[in-house]
């Protein structure tokens, strides 16, 4: 997923593994609690795909994510790319 910073790229990644059955409820049910505690309470499906602490606490992308998962028909591998200028190289490499 690419695109620019703040325009919910690792949100609708995380969503979308979510939707599609590649992460379960207890599983996005922890994320949500994290991210309440933390005063983030809507980036439950970012951090799916963001697990590095700097990226929860400053809430953006700064290193690239997979996420495999497959489906009965299918398999996917979701790549979440960061969108911060400083950041595009982490994307590129």
């Amino acid at each position: 997923v690419i695109g620019h910073i703040d325009c919910g790229k690792s949100t609708t990644a995380g969503h979308l593994i979510y939707k599609c059955g590649g992460i379960d409820e207890p599983a996005i049910e922890k994320l949500s609690k994290e991210a309440v505690e933390m005063g983030k309470g809507s980036f439950k499906y970012a951090w799916v795909m963001d697990k590095l602490k700097a990226e929860r606490e400053r809430g953006i992308t700064i290193d690239i994510a997979l996420w495999k998962f497959e489906t009965p028909r299918n398999m996917f591998t979701i790549i979440d790319a960061p969108g911060h200028r400083d950041f595009i190289k982490n994307m590129i490499t």
